[in-house]
């Protein structure tokens, strides 16, 4: 229990450091994440890292292209 909630700690604090102001910021990031987060979800449970990856950068990407830059801007992202 204490290495899962670690875990999910990191994986929310990368989470705000990777958001953008633009768009496109926020898709590649969303995207990235959810890979992430798919391939971690898929090892846990004995599926398919891929499938996995696939499906958490789809649905990643998705959610960060549909936020508004006003619902969602905590600066620039860490990789610019």
């Amino acid at each position: 229990m204490r290495k899962t909630s670690l875990a999910l700690l990191a994986l929310a604090g990368l989470s705000l450091g990777a958001c953008g102001y633009s768009t496109g910021d926020r898709a590649v990031s969303g995207g990235l994440l959810g890979a992430g987060a798919g391939a971690g979800v898929s090892a846990l449970t004995g599926g398919s890292l891929g499938t996995g990856a696939l499906i958490g950068g789809a649905a990643g990407a998705a959610g960060g292209a549909l936020t508004s830059g006003r619902d969602v801007n905590l600066g620039r992202p860490a990789w610019r």
